[in-house]
């Protein structure tokens, strides 16, 4: 009788707490860096024995199929914010998201249509087609068994946890509030946020503006003060030979007195344009507005308070009441009509199709340029660093 209700482990109530915890951070491990980065991302290769064991450990604990996950979420970058996007609560409401989350990804999950044309290159081995995939219900049904097992009457508890932690954190929180609420470092075109720059309760995920800056990127932390609890995980695997890193996100700097524009400054505002925006909102929009605003009546003010958004937010929609407020500002202001100009024709090197790399260079020269003759101060000093960025290895 003790036996089944201690279980083979009689554990303190703060002992249940701890193994609880333990457990379902082996299962956000598993989802962020196999499923997430790996399988989805391809940001890194893993040895054949830890790929198995976290598809093992996610069929014991959330009973999700390699190949849908990896769809949904690939069809969730393609189709961001779009009434395609299985879970945006751009579209589909936070509530919904948030509290319905693992709804949303099942009902996308069972779209052939999404399997089909997202869901290549995932596992397909015997297990894979005989176990995982056809019997996905027995490993949640057999972790159950495990829990009374090990913790007795309080395994169901520690069960319902596991159960309850990857649709909350995961499905919810990161697909719902992690595309509404938040900080953002860069200005890809959805509403990607950072929840917090301390990523540790969801692996990692918690920095996800970033990865939707550099989804490729093995590394989701990108300022020094942001803590990715799965790239430490990550480098531990990578050091007893059990990962290997493809790619990060490429990390920029400036080269102080550079004069020439070459491939590799092109190729740097390219692969860092959403760095590139976040600082022309910051060191050039920012500066120009406060300008305006000093110097306006306080009807102006009001109005040019409302205006900062919708010069650089690039989640930002612009309906018809934020069009004429837009165009309303830059018809008052010259010097916000050229900054705004600017930045349209900086976006426009990297959105125009070129596989010129000499063409992209020579606009990239020439914009700096013009920005240089453009008798706004902020807009200079833009421009001359920008002739001096560059990445460096990250």
């Amino acid at each position: 009788m003790s036996m089944l209700l201690h279980g083979i482990l009689d554990l303190s109530l703060w002992g249940y707490v701890a193994a609880t915890l333990a457990l379902t951070h082996v299962t956000i491990a598993s989802v962020t860096i196999f499923l997430h980065r790996h399988q989805a991302h391809r940001a890194l290769t893993l040895h054949p024995a830890v790929s198995h064991f976290f598809r093992f450990w996610l069929w014991l604990t959330t009973a999700m199929v390699t190949r849908e996950w990896v769809a949904v979420h690939r069809k969730h970058h393609a189709k961001c914010e779009t009434p395609e996007d299985p879970h945006s609560p751009q579209t589909r409401g936070l509530a919904r998201v948030l509290f319905a989350g693992a709804l949303l990804y099942r009902r996308e999950a069972h779209r052939a249509a999404t399997l089909d044309e997202y869901g290549s290159g995932t596992p397909d081995d015997w297990l894979e087609r005989r176990l995982y995939s056809r019997f996905p219900s027995l490993g949640i049904a057999l972790m159950l068994v495990l829990d009374l097992v090990l913790f007795g009457a309080a395994g169901l508890a520690v069960y319902l946890v596991q159960m309850l932690w990857i649709p909350f954190w995961a499905a919810g929180v990161i697909n719902g509030v992690g595309h509404y609420w938040g900080y953002r470092n860069f200005e890809p075109r959805d509403a990607s946020r950072n929840l917090l720059p301390i990523g540790i309760v969801i692996g990692g995920e918690e920095l996800h503006n970033n990865h939707h800056a550099f989804p490729q990127s093995a590394r989701l932390s990108n300022k020094w003060w942001e803590l990715d609890i799965g790239w430490f995980h990550i480098r531990a695997l990578e050091r007893l030979g059990l990962a290997q890193v493809k790619r990060t996100a490429p990390r920029p700097r400036i080269v102080k007195g550079k004069q020439a524009v070459d491939m590799d400054t092109a190729r740097a505002v390219v692969r860092n344009r959403f760095h590139v925006l976040k600082l022309y909102g910051r060191h050039v929009v920012g500066p120009v507005l406060r300008s305006e605003r000093l110097s306006a009546g306080d009807g102006s003010r009001r109005r040019l308070a409302r205006v900062r958004a919708l010069m650089t937010r690039e989640d930002v929609a612009l309906d018809d009441q934020g069009q004429q407020i837009l165009q309303g500002a830059l018809a008052r202001s010259q010097r916000l009509q050229t900054v705004y100009a600017f930045r349209e024709r900086l976006k426009a090197l990297w959105e125009r199709s070129t596989h010129d790399r000499a063409k992209r260079v020579q606009r990239l020269q020439t914009w700096c340029l013009e920005a240089e003759r453009s008798g706004i101060h902020a807009l200079q000093e833009f421009a001359r660093n920008l002739r001096g960025y560059t990445l460096q290895d990250a």
